[in-house]
């Protein structure tokens, strides 16, 4: 039964290699339409979002939607023209500017509106974006994208958003690029009766439509990412509580199938306080008190919704039932609970400008795992933990992908990523500081877009160290280090790294097996180390925490 589960675990993972135009899906050329996508032209960085009205009828039967998004924005600079992002097998109905229709040309997934005269910098200004048409229904969400239309236990519908890496104008207009996040957003969805819509933010108002519909109004007030705006629809059941945190009372909301209720209340129970104890204390307060914090049941494995996770993983502790790192500390948790909410702090708080960087999105938010095993059961365990999960790693291709092209990189930058921060943690030697770093970045970039080099300066300049080389190795490089050891004829021990990176300077500990860890800094020049009784028989290297390879000589 176990090697049935681990099976699984592979094929769902494969999926992510393969699944049509999302995360993950080997690609080398790029088109004008990944480019218009994934590139900030002046048509795009002339205006800066501040609020959207998303407004939407939810037609089940047919899988269609209707309706409009409210755009408000300042004006970066003057302009007659601007490009806001809607798949093409969705129609534009209108464009309306101060209650006139406005022309507007299409190219890909990219709508070029033009207005009757200059917008000047610094006005502050709107348009209304009208819209109808049937989005593309995900095939295996989250890992392709869409909506997801499926039934409950009971043959109800159910209905989902998930869109990471095909962008959410998969479903609606916006301006789909992650480095501009909309200040604040009112999702209004309606929907059939004997049906509820759960989305980010809190619930204002109910609101009985002719027609048998119902409309769920839902304010977010933080600023949120485009992926992150969720669409929740079935027929749930709410229960509530709250969390004693670093800012005050923090109401956790969750809404489940009906047949899900009791399991749920246990189940979510035994994992969201200790979770947010454990990343409050790491990665500082949970960052959207204003919001709340919620999970919403999903017909998918999971999602970093803003405010509303989605969570999908059928009450279970481990992945699916598994342990992703083999050694049983993955089956004491909900890896889609701690994980996703996880990416509320990396991901959600701090947000790349482009997918390319997203490693600081996964790397970090695996990370965020190993330092909830580190709250219950110790470093040495959290450790062990992070060593399990380098498993995975496949050293394809570098975690940072090619820029403007709506592109991320390798896989790696889950458990590689999270590798590479342990070894980072040990570099800093210092808890007490790494702990300072990690609450710091949530501060330092707290509601905001980030680039890597912002997250890297950060870093280097509150650890007083240059750490640069360690991360262009790690996230530029399908290659990891190797420690060169020779021992020479003349009873000298030498060593040195062999990197990709002319300024690679790690430090990594060795000893004779059975001794004291000695802690050597090394760079790519051979130079000779001293510890003490070392021969090239009993040369051990701390391998159960660096994440290299070995030459000894």
């Amino acid at each position: 039964m176990r090697r049935n589960l681990r099976l699984l675990t592979i094929l769902l993972l494969s999926l992510t290699a393969t699944a049509q135009a999302q995360l993950m899906q080997p690609k080398t050329t790029f088109t004008r339409a990944d480019s218009l996508r994934g590139q900030l032209t002046p048509l795009r960085t002339c205006y800066d979002i501040n609020y959207y009205h998303l407004d939407v009828k939810l037609d089940v039967e047919k899988r269609a939607l209707s309706g409009s998004n409210q755009f408000r924005f300042t004006a970066t600079q003057d302009f007659t023209r601007l490009q806001f992002d809607l798949f093409d097998n969705l129609k534009v109905e209108k464009v309306d500017y101060h209650g006139q229709s406005v022309p507007f040309t299409r190219e890909a997934n990219a709508v070029f509106v033009t207005f009757p005269q200059p917008i000047r910098q610094g006005t502050k200004d709107e348009f209304r974006v009208y819209y109808s048409g049937q989005p593309i229904v995900a095939k295996k969400a989250p890992w392709d994208g869409g909506l997801v239309f499926t039934k409950d236990a009971k043959g109800k519908p159910w209905v989902a958003s998930a869109c990471q890496g095909m962008g959410a104008s998969v479903w609606w207009p916006t301006k789909d690029h992650q480095a501009d996040e909309v200040d604040s957003m009112l999702i209004s969805i309606s929907v059939p009766k004997g049906l509820k819509d759960v989305s980010n933010g809190r619930l204002r108002k109910v609101t009985k439509l002719k027609g048998g519909y119902t409309r769920y109004d839902w304010f977010v007030s933080n600023p949120i990412n485009n992926y992150d705006v969720a669409l929740n629809v079935g027929d749930y059941q709410h229960f509530a509580d709250t969390f004693d945190g670093e800012k005050g009372k923090l109401t956790l909301d969750y809404w489940v199938l009906p047949e899900n209720l009791s399991k749920a209340k246990t189940h979510f129970a035994a994992n969201v306080k200790p979770m947010l104890k454990s990343f409050e204390y790491w990665f500082g307060p949970y960052p959207f008190y204003e919001d709340g914090y919620k999970l919403v049941e999903a017909p998918h494995l999971g999602m970093e919704h803003q405010s509303a996770v989605a969570y999908g993983n059928k009450y279970q502790n481990g992945y699916l039932g598994t342990d992703r790192s083999d050694t049983g500390q993955g089956l004491k948790w909900d890896y889609i609970i701690i994980h996703e909410s996880g990416h509320e702090w990396f991901g959600n708080n701090i947000t790349t400008k482009d997918i390319a960087d997203m490693w600081v999105h996964e790397g970090f938010t695996t990370y965020t795992e190993a330092m909830f095993v580190e709250s219950n059961a110790g470093p040495a365990i959290a450790a062990d933990y992070i060593h399990g999960t380098r498993k995975w790693i496949q050293n394809d291709q570098p975690i940072i992908g090619p820029y403007e092209v709506n592109k991320e990189g390798s896989g790696d930058m889950y458990p590689k990523g999270a590798a590479m921060l342990h070894m980072l943690r040990l570099t800093v030697n210092d808890d007490a500081k790494w702990r300072q770093i990690l609450r710091g970045l949530g501060q330092q970039f707290y509601h905001q877009t980030v680039t890597t080099e912002q997250i890297i300066n950060y870093i280097n300049q509150q650890s007083g160290q240059n750490l640069t080389p360690i991360f262009d190795q790690y996230l530029r490089h399908p290659n990891i280090p190797t420690l060169e050891v020779r021992f020479t004829p003349d009873g000298k021990t030498l060593a040195r790294w062999i990197a990709d990176e002319p300024a690679f300077d790690m430090p990594v500990r060795l000893r004779a097996k059975g001794g004291e860890y000695q802690r050597v800094k090394l760079t790519r020049k051979f130079q000779p180390i001293d510890v003490p009784g070392l021969t090239k028989d009993n040369l051990e290297v701390d391998t159960q925490n660096y994440y290299i390879g070995t030459l000894v000589e």
